[in-house]
């Protein structure tokens, strides 16, 4: 059997090698944190969610039946628990309603994005994705940077496949038009062609 798996891992946890848990925190902190400040949108916030999810997982190991991988059960805890930090804050946030853009200004923002470095551009995105509501953040993330599927997203979530598949469609809709004032200057500044 490979040593190297979360399941290897979780066997041995099960077993009560506590050790073993400690290579799942060292295997997944990072991500958890980053889906719980998307979500939370405060570092202390986060650094508790991530704690109090890794905490649960320890204490909920043995529920865990395999037909999803550990990494989506993982995520789902700490989106959920997220949420419920927000419930209990009881903040009402608002954001501001961003207009509608084209399919063409789509076109032009994606073309911009080539024209800037790769650690501006992903400074200037993480920036925006901060800018997102909860869930919007949240399912990005899970969607482009840990490269869950729609359907391992719709496990962590609660939400059904075809709203995972809107909602990203809004929220990408919504991150290009954050990324739009980012954008256009920089076309406009490489070729000096106006938008």
């Amino acid at each position: 059997m490979n040593t190297n798996t979360d399941q290897f891992l979780i066997d041995k946890v099960l077993q009560g090698d506590t050790n073993a848990f400690g290579e799942l925190v060292d295997r997944y902190q990072n991500f958890v944190f980053t889906v719980a400040i998307r979500v939370l949108k405060v570092t202390e916030e986060a650094e508790e969610v991530a704690q109090d999810s890794f905490i649960k997982a320890y204490d909920s190991l043995s529920t865990f039946r395999g037909d999803s991988k550990f990494s989506t059960w993982l995520y789902r805890i700490v989106y959920h628990k997220s949420l419920d930090r927000i419930k209990m804050n009881k903040r009402h946030r608002t954001y501001e309603i961003i207009d509608e853009i084209t399919d063409d200004s789509l076109d032009h923002i994606e073309n911009g994005l080539e024209f800037m470095l790769s650690e501006e551009r992903t400074g200037i995105i993480k920036k925006c994705i901060a800018l997102l509501p909860e869930d919007d953040a949240a399912i990005i993330s899970l969607y482009y940077f840990e490269e869950q599927s729609v359907k391992e997203i719709s496990k962590v979530t609660d939400l059904t496949e075809d709203n995972i598949k809107i909602k990203l469609y809004r929220s990408r809709k919504k991150l290009f038009s954050l990324l739009e004032g980012y954008i256009k200057p920089e076309i406009s500044s490489k070729n000096g062609k106006a938008i």
